[in-house]
């Protein structure tokens, strides 16, 4: 597979992360649906790879009904498959008083924001995503630095 479908493959999966995190999933072919949507065309053994790579439980809703979550961040599975999203999304960080600016790629943003909020790290009060940029209010400038040097060790792993 060449740089092209790697990245492809990296983004796709960060889509599916954010994806599921915003819709009730229930079924590989929503799932595709979702994607097709989002301009990713994926075949039915694509979609089911990529589950298992994510390593995707599905899990009873408030409703019985069960939809694709990805594993609980105390996982190590989980957290590595964030930090992976992470290490694939983010280009940079800036920090601005008690604001940490992270940018993306084009189009990762909101898979990055999203597994960054997942994290649950205490240096993260809110976020938000654009495109290709992320600000995170932190509760101090010293929480900024240390969450600034948490990503920059993701990223240069």
């Amino acid at each position: 597979m060449n740089n092209n479908g790697i990245k492809t493959k990296k983004v796709r999966q960060a889509k599916i992360l954010e994806i599921i995190g915003k819709y009730r999933i229930s079924t590989q072919d929503e799932l595709a649906e979702h994607l097709r949507r989002e301009g990713f065309e994926s075949t039915q053994a694509t979609v089911s790879r990529d589950i298992r790579e994510l390593q995707l439980l599905k899990s009873a809703d408030g409703n019985g009904e069960y939809v694709y979550t990805a594993p609980d961040v105390g996982s190590s599975a989980a957290g590595s498959k964030y930090a992976r999203v992470l290490a694939d999304a983010v280009t940079g960080t800036a920090i601005a008083s008690n604001l940490l600016v992270i940018r993306t790629y084009a189009g990762m943003a909101n898979a990055a924001c999203a597994a960054i909020d997942t994290m649950g790290w205490p240096q993260v009060v809110g976020s938000i995503a654009g495109d290709d940029t992320i600000f995170i209010a932190c509760p101090s400038q010293d929480d900024a630095v240390e969450l600034s040097g948490i990503l920059k060790e993701i990223i240069t792993q």
